[in-house]
């Protein structure tokens, strides 16, 4: 195991909080709107995605499917970004934009294209400069890790090193940030105090946006992030799933206790967690 500390872990799907808070920040500069449709800021989209809007992927209400929909793109090869849309232009919808409720990766793909493109700089250089910079998240960053140090390795429940999924541009958005437990928690408090977006963006991204259909953990979903009740409790809260690593961050305000677990093997699972949110003390 690794020196939680120092060492860089992928965060997996607890990315798309990044990716939110990208979105909200340029619906704050006046560069993007809630309610723009992904045809604005992508070319060439299908007829039957003429309606999907930001806020249907944001909240997974978009009718796009999550990556089991699209068994012919490798999670672990690079393509090149126009072949990879092109590939999601092929799947029709599972239904109608805002017609369910379905968890889609592919959305937070689609909505990193298009911070990219509203802001004209490339995703991860973005992250960096408006996100991390300012909470002086020094160890965090998007994409593929090569050349820097300290990076987890990944591992299968039974021990044996994994190969990382290719986070430049099939993950971009969606599972490519890494980063370490203490800066996940400094970004957890600057989402919950509004350090980062005041409102009404901190609210829109951590209250309930759409239902989900779950259990009441996770009945709703805000902006990146699943919100519910955990022991009759409002809670936020996301979990990440990236081969050979497993991230989950929850935030309980009335609390005040915030839970980060960040691990390099796809050993981990919840059994590690329900211990953390049952423990009568802060944990973080």
């Amino acid at each position: 195991m690794h020196d939680a500390t120092r060492t860089r872990y992928q965060l997996a799907s607890v990315s798309k909080q990044f990716t939110a808070a990208a979105v909200l920040l340029l619906i704050r500069d006046g560069r993007l709107l809630l309610d723009d449709v992904v045809g604005r800021w992508i070319d060439g989209c299908p007829d039957d995605w003429r309606d999907i809007t930001l806020h249907h992927l944001l909240t997974h209400t978009s009718g796009l499917g999550h990556w089991d929909d699209y068994p012919m793109i490798d999670l672990a090869r690079w393509v090149e970004p126009d072949d990879l849309l092109t590939t999601f232009h092929r799947v029709p919808l599972r239904y109608p934009p805002g017609g369910g409720w379905s968890y889609s990766s592919p959305g937070y793909v689609l909505l990193a294209r298009v911070v990219e493109r509203a802001a004209d700089t490339p995703y991860r250089v973005f992250l960096a400069d408006r996100l991390c910079g300012p909470l002086g998240l020094t160890r965090t960053f998007a994409g593929a890790g090569a050349g820097r140090p300290d990076l987890a390795s990944g591992h299968d429940a039974e021990g044996r090193p994994l190969p990382t999924w290719e986070l430049d541009v099939v993950g971009m958005g969606a599972g490519d940030v890494w980063s370490t437990a203490e800066e996940v928690l400094t970004w957890t408090d600057a989402l919950q105090d509004g350090r980062l977006l005041g409102e009404p963006y901190r609210t829109l991204m951590l209250t309930e946006r759409a239902r989900t259909g779950r259990g009441p953990g996770e009945s709703g979903y805000g902006y990146g992030v699943f919100v519910g009740e955990h022991d009759g409790r409002r809670w936020w809260h996301h979990s990440g799933d990236n081969a050979g690593f497993r991230a989950f961050t929850a935030n309980i305000p009335d609390l005040g206790r915030r839970v980060v677990v960040l691990s390099n093997t796809e050993a981990t699972g919840a059994g590690t967690v329900t211990p953390l949110l049952t423990d009568s003390r802060q944990r973080g």
